[in-house]
């Protein structure tokens, strides 16, 4: 794909600064390997950026995915609302409440302390774990976390209770 005549790499972003500016010689190139190509051109600069990201490639879970997974048993879902909102809005059957300021501290603590603490099973780092919350802002904040944790399969809800009542009502 090519944005102008900037090439866009699948992963990545393009950007073009100054040519005045001493950033990615061969030797930023070396200690940056996020710059993958340069070229000068009229003056200017054109830096080609990979994105890192440990975000495995396919992270969102549809209403029928989480849907299958919580009839199968064959994930844990992890809510990481408020617990006020819980019991204000409702929550999704079989689903264990962990507040996103609690997810890194719960996902690190014993098996033991974890199911009294949540009254939930602690999920290992190689369980299939799926994150939810309102809306799916703060189920993928807890997605990043889990993964800088070492859990290796690891999804969000993208839409949310809002999604998740919407077709639950739709459904009945």
């Amino acid at each position: 794909e090519v944005v102008g005549d900037l090439p866009v790499l699948s992963h990545g972003f393009y950007g073009i600064i100054p040519s005045s500016l001493k950033l990615a010689s061969r030797e930023d190139k070396a200690l940056c390997p996020a710059v993958s190509a340069l070229a000068d051109t009229k003056g200017y600069k054109k830096l080609l950026f990979r994105t890192f990201s440990s975000t495995p490639a396919s992270t969102v879970v549809s209403y029928e995915q989480l849907k299958e997974l919580l009839v199968g048993r064959k994930a844990v879902v992890i809510d990481v609302r408020e617990p006020w909102e819980l019991r204000e809005y409702g929550f999704i059957p079989g689903s264990i409440n962990v507040p996103l300021a609690q997810v890194n501290t719960a996902l690190q603590l014993g098996p033991e302390d974890f199911k009294e603490k949540y009254g939930g099973e602690l999920p290992h780092q190689t369980d299939n774990v799926v994150f939810t919350c309102l809306a799916g802002i703060r189920s993928k904040t807890a997605l990043n976390t889990a993964i800088t944790l070492g859990y290796k399969d690891v999804r969000h809800y993208s839409g949310g209770w809002q999604d998740w009542v919407k077709h639950e009502q739709h459904n009945q």
